[in-house]
């Protein structure tokens, strides 16, 4: 049995999947919810500013964006930073405060800039020109308690996307994604590459919430895995039945946090894990009936008479051997 553990997890190994214990391949075999985060999982995290409608000057919108987004290193911060062609100069940012699942507040260069999503503004009664027609994220601006204009940066889909969810229902297997971005963006990505379900405008807290509910929702029998890259994620991924992170772009955090780890962030390796791991629970239960069931025979054979020692030598070692060339067959998959 042990054996067969260490065959899934050395076969899952050698797809550039790392699984940190035989325990959660058992758990990822009754996976039957799988609960994405969007960027940097289903997108590809690279982002470049598509768009710009500014009230004021555009060069000046850019660098006021630029200026409030500089010590964030969030995907979408830094393609408005790229966007930026001159040096920032850090003396010009007072008082940077984060405002968690909305944007940023901050002094620059004597103005008060404000630089997030609708709701930032609207927290701070601010009112604004709403973009309709956009897909993408939108960063808007107020400067000095006024709206100043936004800042449309889209995101690609990852190729693989579709694919690994395609294959996931063909293994029998719900798809959901919880992401911060608004509807229209979320409904947008998860229409194109055919995700079951999608909760969007979420909160970081927002977001164990709803893996909460489905949780609580599901079969007891059946697990519920979540795959993440970023800092945010961390939390879902502790709460999940298996947490599943993208090793090559996820944050530290999010891959401390995780039981399995895909090194190169192809979406598709899931699939491959999950099928990994049934076929490693399959192998460990053929080893078990089979070894239980030829030494009840043999020990049936042996009362009435008609064993003899090399039959129970078979029983004993033989049996051990046959189980193990069938445990390594799933590293040879």
């Amino acid at each position: 049995i042990p054996l067969s553990f260490f065959a899934g997890i050395g076969g899952a190994s050698n797809q550039g999947i790392l699984v940190k214990g035989s325990n959660y391949l058992e758990t990822l075999a009754q996976t039957k919810y799988v609960v994405f985060d969007k960027t940097g999982t289903l997108t590809k995290g690279v982002f470049a500013v598509k768009d710009v409608y500014s009230v004021i000057d555009k060069d000046e919108l850019i660098k006021y964006a630029a200026y409030a987004e500089f010590y964030s290193t969030h995907p979408i911060a830094v393609s408005v930073k790229n966007a930026y062609k001159n040096t920032v100069d850090t003396a010009k940012i007072l008082n940077y405060t984060e405002i968690s699942g909305m944007g940023i507040s901050a002094d620059i260069d004597g103005h008060k800039v404000l630089a997030g999503n609708g709701r930032l503004l609207e927290s701070n009664n601010i009112s604004h020109e709403k973009a309709k027609s956009h897909i993408g994220s939108i960063i808007y601006i107020a400067v000095d308690g006024k709206f100043a204009g936004y800042i449309v940066i889209s995101d690609e889909i990852k190729a693989d996307s579709k694919a690994a969810i395609s294959a996931l229902k063909q293994l029998n297997i719900k798809s959901v994604m919880l992401t911060g971005d608004v509807k229209k963006n979320a409904d947008y990505t998860a229409e194109q590459i055919g995700i079951d379900k999608v909760y969007s405008q979420l909160l970081p807290q927002d977001k164990v919430s709803k893996l909460e509910e489905i949780l609580s929702s599901k079969n007891p029998k059946k697990n519920v895995a979540f795959v993440g890259d970023g800092i945010n994620d961390a939390p879902v991924l502790m709460r999940s039945d298996v947490g599943i992170a993208m090793g090559g772009i996820g944050s530290d955090a999010a891959i401390e946090a995780a039981d399995i780890v895909i090194m190169n962030d192809e979406l598709s390796k899931l699939p491959v894990a999950i099928k990994y791991a049934r076929m490693t629970m399959k192998t460990v239960k053929e080893n078990v009936w089979f070894a239980l069931g030829v030494k009840a025979i043999v020990l049936i054979l042996a009362a009435l008479g008609y064993a003899n020692m090399w039959l129970a030598v078979f029983a004993d070692v033989g049996v051990a051997l046959l189980a193990i060339l069938n445990a390594t067959k799933v590293m040879r998959k």
